[in-house]
């Protein structure tokens, strides 16, 4: 298994491991399980001192080496849920750079992150402009944080594909935002406080659970009726017209999204087999608590 092991800040050229391949680790360190972690904006409360010159991967576990860093912002953000002041008694900033571009469009993610009995392996992906793209001749270096629970572990980076295949489900009612669950083979995403109407979910902060996610089982009981959308948008019933609050329903297959707005209430277009699925969509988020 080919690692890359994180100290402070290290620029380095970023690769890829396979999590199953144990060949040069001489102990039983138990099997990967999915670690909580939480996204961190960190533009929101803070400005990085300088930015650097390579790709590479910082993990901060201290408020003297998060001061070495960056600036806190004179004002910070409002959301309660982006703490401004980060616990290092209990957590630890976890970041990662693509390196320099010269171009917009760019883009470096924290996708999951697994750990064993010895060790954490942060799972990303880097995506490139996608053809037809508008760009601007911008110099500028992709980045993402999380925050994960402090750890003396030794900690890995390991590359991996975009997973363009995934669900996202979730219910609205009389509340102005709700949350919503994405759900892949991997793990369970929990994005938080978002408002009816936009569900664009890269715009909102998440909390990854510990749940392994089962999506391509799930995917065997979409009704056809689902399926044959394709990339279409359809709601059943008028969900929420009353108050009577809606469930939210997104299928991603290879990149193509098929979105389903149900009514709580069992409409007449609704049939046996769409108020049986609905109803199986709304236990499903039930078991993600």
């Amino acid at each position: 298994m080919k690692k890359i092991l994180l100290g402070l800040f290290i620029a380095i050229g970023l690769t890829s491991c396979d999590l199953n391949d144990n060949t040069d680790m001489t102990t039983n360190c138990g099997v990967y399980e999915n670690m909580y972690f939480t996204s961190y904006p960190i533009d929101c409360n803070y400005t990085i001192t300088s930015m650097p010159t390579t790709a590479g991967v910082l993990v901060v576990s201290s408020q003297e080496k998060m001061d070495s860093f960056f600036t806190p912002n004179a004002t910070p953000c409002t959301d309660t849920s982006i703490p401004s002041n980060i616990d290092f008694s209990t957590t630890m900033l976890v970041g990662i750079f693509a390196g320099p571009k010269s171009t917009t469009g760019y883009e470096i993610a924290i996708s999951s992150i697994v750990e064993n009995d010895c060790e954490v392996v942060v799972q990303y992906y880097e995506k490139e402009p996608e053809e037809g793209t508008d760009t601007s001749a911008t110099l500028n270096n992709p980045y993402d944080f999380v925050l994960i629970p402090k750890t003396t572990k030794s900690i890995y980076f390991n590359r991996v594909s975009e997973i363009n295949n995934y669900m996202v489900v979730g219910s609205f009612g009389s509340l102005p935002t709700q949350d919503l669950y994405s759900e892949t083979d991997l793990n369970i995403m929990r994005y938080l406080n978002v408002p009816y109407g936009n569900f664009e979910l890269n715009q909102f902060n998440f909390q990854s659970l510990t749940k392994k996610g089962n999506y391509t089982e799930f995917l065997k009981t979409v009704p056809a009726e689902i399926l044959a959308l394709n990339g279409q948008t359809k709601t059943y019933g008028a969900p929420n017209a009353a108050d009577q609050g809606g469930i939210y329903f997104q299928l991603i297959q290879n990149g193509v999204k098929t979105t389903v707005f149900f009514d709580t209430a069992d409409t007449a277009d609704q049939s046996t087999e769409i108020i049986a699925f609905k109803k199986s969509l709304q236990e499903r988020m039930a078991s993600y608590e």
